[in-house]
């Protein structure tokens, strides 16, 4: 299974299909390693700070939770 490799900069442009194809292969985890399973997860969290938008659906996966640092 291919990944994606993108830049900051073509972050600004993903559209939600992109991101929906992302976080399927996320979501089957079908990799041929596990490298590229976590290219695409720092792919998602690296959307979910610059567009959190994109996804707000897909959160599930990147497992981020409020701590309290109290």
């Amino acid at each position: 299974m291919k990944t994606l490799t993108i830049s900051k900069t073509n972050i600004a442009t993903m559209t939600s299909q992109e991101v929906d194809k992302l976080a399927i292969r996320l979501e089957q985890d079908d990799y041929s390693n596990a490298f590229e399973g976590l290219e695409d997860w720092h792919l998602l969290r690296a959307i979910a700070f610059q567009r959190p938008e994109l996804v707000e659906s897909y959160i599930h996966l990147l497992d981020l939770e409020a701590y309290d640092e109290a």
